[in-house]
């Protein structure tokens, strides 16, 4: 059985498919607006770990659709999640997979499908909505993530990745300027990206 995770080149994402790995045949999925070349860090984590890449295209609406939901509730959670549920739609209409999965955890608020939205899409696209990290919390992952991948984590504005808040950053940082965007990400926001995967006889002697 196929399975297509969504991916950023981040741990999560990397983690979820080492996960499905021995049920699934897994390949790693990049959603872009076409704004910059992100993904390219997404397409490199997944060669290092070991997994096929595939690059879908988003319709450009939705990231403005984003940006307008983020400046009307002065924060990204809401269009963050606009932008992941496109992303899910798009990919499950390729109709290439039976399962299509993503690095959601436990305690995540963004992105994130909530149970309505999530049979929604599973109904109307005859998909399986799979969520490998539901019921793994913080420590839980970066236990796991020590194991098997070795990471660099940095600010999300310096660090170059692939997920959904890099274009929306970008474009939001180039329409509004800087005072906008720094109301809307005020904080800083910690990610990471896969360098490579550990291999057995490194985690055994880890």
């Amino acid at each position: 059985m196929k399975v297509q995770v969504l991916y950023s080149g981040g741990k999560d994402s990397s983690l979820s498919a080492i996960l499905l790995e021995p049920f699934f045949e897994v390949e790693l999925v990049t959603c872009t607006f076409g704004l910059e070349r992100s993904w390219e860090n997404a397409r490199q984590a997944a060669h290092d770990i070991g997994f096929p890449f595939k690059l879908v295209k988003l319709d450009p609406k939705t990231l403005d659709e984003s940006i307008e939901v983020m400046l009307k509730f002065g924060y990204p959670r809401y269009g963050i999640n606009l932008i992941h549920k496109e992303a899910l739609e798009t990919v499950a209409a390729l109709g290439e997979a039976a399962f299509i999965a993503d690095g959601t955890r436990r305690d995540d608020r963004a992105p994130m499908l909530n149970i309505s939205e999530i049979r929604s899409l599973e109904d109307r696209t005859n998909i399986r909505y799979v969520r490998p990290l539901a019921g793994y919390g913080k420590s839980a992952i970066d236990a796991l993530v020590r194991e098997h991948l070795e990471i660099v984590e940095a600010n999300s504005e310096t660090l170059e990745k692939a997920d959904y808040e890099t274009e929306a950053r970008s474009l939001m940082r180039d329409k509004y300027g800087e005072d906008v965007y720094h109301r809307i990400f005020p904080h800083k926001h910690i990610q990471s990206r896969v360098l490579r995967r550990f291999k057995h006889d490194e985690k055994v002697e880890r």
